[in-house]
């Protein structure tokens, strides 16, 4: 990358609070690092770091507001770089993916269509599953990447953060069995509902919002569970029961007025849809994508 070496040495440090381990990281030694920060001091007439007799160092004021100015130089860079790749390689193969249900369904499709009209030699194949099951095809490598949802933090899979989601309480339109528009957490023990089934990322992190209100799994009228976001709402068309679906589920119904939202005092249940790869080298072709995914979205 072009950029001036001392600034990385700076942000390196900045990041790791030590000498030692910059140096290790960057492949010079320690008394280089101190000279690069000294030059970095030297041009800008400010201390960077704050240095303590138990060789702690901390950021001074300056030095936080140069680590936000090189923070934003280096996404530049990279930016940089990948459009300018792009000008000159020739992107071609085969990229396996997973994704949730609710990512594969509502989320992900119009992504695939416009990556395969910018880059029409990569053959995408999708397959789609609970969290867990994207999770077990990527550690047994019949994926190369995996788009989920949940909590679930596996040790040997890395997790990028790349889309928000809201799960909202909805019934049919036309339900009788519930009038209010609004109703507290206690209350959904109250109601007939329809939820994902065991291993189900929706699950997980609906359970995991009910927590601190008191409201466990045991404790909810649960009518059915269904695999997939597209049984719930058909199901529910048809009943009186609720479910805790993905905005992302919903929009044409709610727009159609076919469902309602009803809103939950004090508690709004948000999670965000993860890439994962395992840890060590990433693929080039799951790189590509990530990037472009995270660039239209």
């Amino acid at each position: 990358m072009m950029f001036d070496f001392r600034l990385k040495v700076f942000y390196t440090v900045a990041k790791r609070l030590n000498f030692t381990r910059a140096a290790a990281e960057l492949f010079i030694t320690q008394p280089a690092v101190t000279k690069h920060i000294r030059e970095l001091e030297a041009h800008f007439k400010c201390s960077l770091f704050e240095r303590s007799g138990n060789k702690k160092i901390t950021l001074t004021a300056a030095g936080e507001t140069l680590l936000v100015h090189a923070e934003q130089l280096f996404g530049v860079y990279r930016e940089m770089e990948y459009d300018m790749n792009l000008l000159t390689q020739s992107h071609g193969g085969q990229l396996r993916i997973g994704a949730s249900t609710t990512v594969a369904q509502y989320v992900i499709p119009p992504v695939l269509a416009k990556f395969h009209q910018k880059f029409k030699n990569v053959q995408v194949n999708l397959i789609s599953g609970n969290t867990e099951d994207i999770e077990q095809a990527l550690l047994r490598k019949e994926i190369e990447l995996g788009i989920v949802e949940g909590m679930s933090h596996h040790p040997q899979i890395k997790y990028e953060e790349f889309l928000e989601d809201e799960i909202v309480l909805i019934s049919n339109s036309q339900n009788k069995a519930i009038q209010k528009q609004t109703i507290k957490p206690e209350e959904l023990k109250n109601y007939a509902l329809l939820l994902r089934e065991p291993g189900s990322g929706t699950l997980e992190v609906i359970l995991h919002a009910l927590k601190p209100h008191g409201v466990k799994l045991a404790d909810l009228q649960i009518e059915m569970q269904l695999g997939s976001t597209e049984s719930i709402k058909s199901y529910l068309i048809n009943s009186n029961c609720l479910a805790l679906i993905s905005i992302h589920a919903i929009i044409p119904e709610l727009k159609n007025n076919q469902f309602k939202v009803i809103d939950i005092k004090g508690l709004t249940i948000s999670r965000s849809f993860s890439f994962i790869q395992t840890h060590g080298h990433p693929g080039a072709l799951a790189e590509l994508f990530i990037r472009f995914a995270k660039s239209i979205t």
